[in-house]
């Protein structure tokens, strides 16, 4: 995997908390902790650090286990992720530390978890799959390189969509299928079948380091395990009662990077709407990258600009 040396051009307004006193656990997997009401309900997770440089999860859950939350139905397991590349974590070159040696979320396939590979990340991800077995709803939290409005990334499965819907934060909903990287952990196993009732979402919280992203992954965190009936309502009193309208949208296309070396059009953060079709986007080495058809929203356009990964996806308003 490419070294990560990007420039930072945003200030690191969050303070990534201690995470030293959860490192034990509870359930035979270092910090992954797993409640039980005792009573019939949902298997629920979230998880959190899936990248080591985005504390917003980290600071949610961080919440739920100081405030002593416990589910009055069904489980709810709280899991840090990517731990060794989140104690890594330095605010002076705040993009290093994504991964230690590799993506841990483009991991996620049978195959690869089963192979011969090694990495800091697939010893995790290894470490950390039993926790998923039976988990019926999975909330993974993350954030963006850019300044753009957040997203919720449902998949390719409308039961995703719907959880989204009564979720009801962030205000756009984004379906899609991925990466040609790798596969993502929110499209593990009966995550991803689509005759399986199990259902998984993944939020973009917004920009790494801004008090925001921390913000909406606390709520977001407290709207989905009441939204799951894991916990109760009071739980939402501090956030807004009524969210804005939300937006649905469908990936079209990803563009994979082909060349050595992509460049964009212009300084695009994400969430930008394209008019017209034929729009140029950038220059995947001499090949003009333009949009496919008209009023296409960018999605997460990437620093990352390397053979391999994905530069930006497009995605089309649901109608």
């Amino acid at each position: 995997m490419a070294e990560i040396n990007i420039p930072n051009e945003y200030p690191v307004e969050l303070t990534p908390p201690d995470l030293s006193a959860y490192k034990n656990g509870n359930t035979g997997i270092p910090y992954v902790w797993r409640f039980d009401s005792g009573k019939p309900g949902p298997n629920v997770m979230i998880s959190a650090i899936v990248h080591g440089n985005e504390p917003c999860g980290a600071i949610a859950l961080d919440e739920l286990l100081r405030r002593d939350k416990r589910p009055v139905a069904g489980s709810m397991t709280l899991a840090f992720m990517n731990v060794a590349a989140y104690e890594a974590f330095d605010p002076a070159d705040a993009n290093a530390t994504r991964w230690i040696d590799e993506d841990f979320n483009r991991v996620w396939d049978g195959e690869v978890l089963e192979g011969d590979r090694d990495s800091v990340e697939l010893r995790r991800a290894r470490e950390v799959r039993p926790a998923l077995a039976e988990i019926d709803y999975l909330l993974d939290i993350h954030s963006m390189q850019h300044l753009a409005p957040p997203l919720m990334m449902s998949g390719r499965h409308i039961r995703a969509k719907d959880l989204a819907a009564r979720i009801g934060v962030p205000e756009r909903v984004v379906g899609d299928a991925g990466h040609a990287a790798g596969r993502r952990m929110r499209d593990y196993g009966a995550f991803d079948d689509p005759g399986a009732k199990a259902t998984a979402l993944l939020i973009e919280c917004g920009q790494h380091w801004r008090t925001a992203a921390g913000e909406l992954a606390r709520e977001s965190a407290a709207r989905f395990l009441v939204t799951t009936g894991v916990l109760s309502e009071e739980i939402l009193e501090e956030f807004s009662e009524t969210p804005p309208p939300q937006s649905s949208f469908t990936v079209i296309e990803a563009i994979t990077i082909e060349a050595e070396e992509f460049v964009f059009a212009e300084a695009f953060s994400g969430g930008e709407i394209i008019a017209k079709k034929g729009t140029l986007l950038g220059y995947d080495g001499d090949e003009p990258i333009v949009t496919p058809d008209d009023d296409l929203m960018l999605v997460m356009p990437s620093k990352r600009l390397w053979r391999g990964q994905t530069a930006v996806r497009l995605a089309r308003r649901d109608t």
